[in-house]
């Protein structure tokens, strides 16, 4: 069944002026008349320009991109398409605000930043929405991702102030070693669409804590949540030129290589596939910069025969389809005992039969649409070629004809040669693989490049500490299918990427580590 509430096309018609109209006022009407479509109690919280040196500004060849919400396909509004001069002025903005941002004491950005959180609290529903909208997530998770993404403000603002040095004792008399933090410099963020919020503040709140500026690039499927974001920090206090915005769709390569290369730039952090992630990781090298890569993963959920099946299936539900699927800690690959296996699997197909996908502003509705129909073409390509290897589907399977819709799909007795057990899907398919051995389902879980989360479930205590030590990723969950919190250090291994986000060393990243030597006492 399904459910769609269609955002309609929105346009300005203004009747010739009796008197002359300045350009930008005409704009700033237009833009006023688009911004009140999205429903939000603050209209102001939608921004139709980029951001570069404290001013909201147009491409300079005045191309757009058109934002389009995936659960009608309809046209939210436009941002600008901009390119590499842009880019290069706003790392210029980012470069110049840097001497005074960073000469800030740490207490006065724990200040801002406890106003820009207070700020997202205070916008929960607004900000929330305009996930929904340019994500396609259900109103719910779109206020819980808003709560996460405040959370690292927050946790951030607290972690400015705890920026410790330390002193190293010297085998050398009358000398002392001093070590002290600094901030890098000017750091590129750039973010993917599944959080367009979360993904950002992750980033953003440990520059800004550490007392860098920031030149920011979001996707171009969601760049309204991002905009939103640094009007929020400028109104909490955040100076012009420390947050900047660069939006872009066509001239991405460009963009992110200036990005990348610019020796005004000190820091890369970038969150997506794990393919762009190496090509932003080689342009980086160019100069040395520090990077974080949170990349790609491909997720193991592992039951085995002593598990509790209900908590297990639960686990799987909420790891498995939160977001649709579309997330990179989703379990992509879901290994359970032949001895427990048609049980979980009739309990799974159950829990998924009853999902309801639809608008994600519609009460009713668990499952918002997938981003694009290029998600949607994986995510039938998966099902595909499971079933021509043998697998069989116990729920769903279809993508919703003409839509972004895919139907939660659950797939029994799929093989280990399966498309999907190389591949992250992103998408609501849970595929169900049968083990018999803990030291086979350990290898199986190991057998691919990439390693950033993993998930079993069992009530062995030796098992818990062996199988947790051999999986190779950065993150498990045992006995629970979330790992992600404010509090923790978020990354991967292997070929998911470089570096943590979060936690009490989070900041560090963003950070050097500067020796002084005194001598001569």
């Amino acid at each position: 069944m399904m459910t769609f509430r269609l955002s309609s096309t929105f346009s300005s018609l203004l009747k010739p002026p009796l008197l002359s109209i300045s350009p930008q006022i005409t704009r700033h009407r237009m833009a006023s008349s688009q911004a009140s479509a999205f429903g939000l109690k603050d209209p102001s919280l939608i921004k139709f320009q980029g951001l570069i040196g404290g001013k909201w500004v147009d491409a300079k060849d005045g191309a757009k991109i058109v934002v389009t919400n995936p659960s009608s396909n309809q046209e939210l509004g436009t941002v600008p398409e901009m390119g590499l001069a842009e880019t290069k002025e706003a790392i210029d903005a980012a470069a110049k605000a840097f001497p005074s941002w960073s000469s800030t004491t740490a207490k006065e950005r724990h200040d801002i930043l406890m106003k820009m959180y207070a700020l997202m609290q205070q916008h929960h529903d607004d900000l929330g929405r305009l996930i929904t909208l340019e994500n396609g997530k259900t109103f719910a998770e779109g206020k819980g991702e808003n709560t996460y993404s405040a959370s690292f403000v927050e946790w951030y603002a607290e972690e400015a102030v705890r920026t410790y040095g330390e002193h190293i004792p010297s085998a050398i008399k009358n000398v002392r070693n001093v070590v002290i933090k600094q901030p890098v410099g000017v750091v590129s963020i750039m973010t993917p669409w599944n959080f367009p919020s979360a993904m950002i503040t992750r980033k953003l709140g440990a520059a800004l804590a550490a007392g860098c500026t920031t030149v920011i690039k979001p996707p171009p499927e969601t760049p309204f949540s991002a905009l939103a974001l640094a009007e929020l920090a400028s109104r909490a206090g955040v100076p012009d030129g420390v947050i900047n915005v660069v939006t872009t769709e066509k001239n991405v390569s460009a963009v992110g290589k200036e990005m990348c290369e610019s020796p005004i730039v000190k820091k890369v952090t970038f969150t997506g596939s794990t393919p762009v992630a190496k090509l932003l990781a080689g342009m980086a090298a160019s100069t040395l910069k520090k990077v974080s890569l949170e990349a790609g993963g491909n997720a193991p959920f592992i039951v085995f025969d002593d598990a509790n099946i209900d908590e297990a299936v639960a686990a799987a539900i909420t790891c498995k389809f939160r977001g649709s699927g579309q997330t990179c800690v989703c379990a992509n690959r879901i290994y359970v005992h032949s001895t427990v296996y048609a049980e979980f699997a009739s309990r799974l197909a159950e829990k998924v039969a009853q999902f309801k996908v639809g608008d994600g502003l519609d009460e009713s509705t668990t499952h918002g649409p997938l981003i694009h129909t290029r998600a949607t073409q994986k995510v039938t390509r998966h099902v595909e070629d499971a079933i021509s290897k043998g697998a069989q589907v116990l729920v769903g399977g279809k993508v919703v004809e003409n839509t972004n819709f895919f139907q939660p799909t659950v797939l029994s007795d799929v093989p280990s040669d399966a498309l999907i057990n190389d591949e992250e899907t992103f998408g609501p398919l849970a595929a169900l693989v049968k083990f018999d051995t803990e030291s086979e389902v350990v290898a199986l879980a190991n057998a691919t490049p990439v390693g950033l989360a993993g998930y079993f479930f069992s009530r062995d205590v030796g098992r818990v500490w062996r199988v947790a030590e051999a999986l190779e990723v950065g993150m498990v969950g045992v006995n629970t299918g979330m790992v992600s919190q404010v509090v923790i250090p978020f990354g991967g291994v292997k070929e998911s990427g470089l570096g943590r986000e979060g936690g009490p060393h989070g900041i560090d990243e963003y950070m050097n580590e500067k020796l002084i030597v005194f001598g001569g006492l």
